[in-house]
């Protein structure tokens, strides 16, 4: 039988993104591409292990916020704040199957420069975001960030968090996003490693020795 997307080369394997059997090279050429392929195909999770990383001119220096300094220091201080924005993202992506890392990486951005604008100018404005779940991503962020200084407000009478604080925070994650992902327009490889930092079924408590940090555990 035909590979079920050229319907020219010999079919060699199932996919289970068309729901029939492909031949090699279109899986290796239309993967993360036009198909919208699951987690757990084997040869995507075998293609993910031979992958090298992305050069350095497939990225744009402007969208790694490259003016924003985030020192191993900073990343070793707020290392709570950081889980627990990891967190809020991986919720997100929990509560919306159909976001791509493109999706999350770009609501994350969109945060980035409004918090770059609100530090630099003072000004509050809310960068357009493409969807609906672009949206549900940064009320996530928004909402940890709420909790965050809250908790600090509850334990230490005032919130230590400031802005330039959280944008370097979300600058850390958009790097750390980039870094992850294939590149490729539906490419959840930075997904699939927050699901494998919080499965589905974790939990965030608030833990009054640490400050007002958020602590995910079991």
């Amino acid at each position: 039988m035909s590979c079920a997307i050229c319907e020219i080369r010999k079919e060699k394997r199932f996919c289970p993104a068309v729901h029939g059997r492909i031949c090699p090279q279109c899986c290796g050429e239309q993967r993360e591409v036009t198909l919208a392929c699951p987690s757990d195909c084997p040869y995507l999770q075998q293609a993910r292990e031979h992958e090298k990383p992305r050069p350095a001119d497939q990225f744009d220096s402007a969208s790694l916020f490259l003016q924003v300094e985030v020192s191993d220091q900073f990343t070793y201080e707020h290392e709570h704040l950081l889980m627990g924005l990891s967190y809020a993202l991986a919720q997100a992506a929990h509560a919306e199957r159909t976001l791509n890392d493109r999706d999350l990486i770009n609501a994350v951005s969109a945060m980035c420069a409004r918090y770059e604008r609100l530090v630099n100018s003072g000004l509050h404005y809310d960068e357009p975001l493409a969807s609906p779940a672009q949206h549900a991503v940064a009320a996530e962020v928004d909402e940890m960030l709420k909790q965050y200084r809250n908790a600090e407000e509850k334990q230490l009478g005032y919130s230590r968090l400031r802005d330039s604080d959280a944008l370097k925070a979300l600058v850390f994650l958009v790097r750390l996003g980039h870094g992850r992902t294939s590149g490729r327009p539906k490419s959840r490889a930075f997904i699939d490693f927050l699901f494998a930092q919080f499965p589905e079924k974790q939990s965030a408590v608030i833990s009054p020795q640490d400050a007002g940090s958020r602590i995910i555990v079991p």
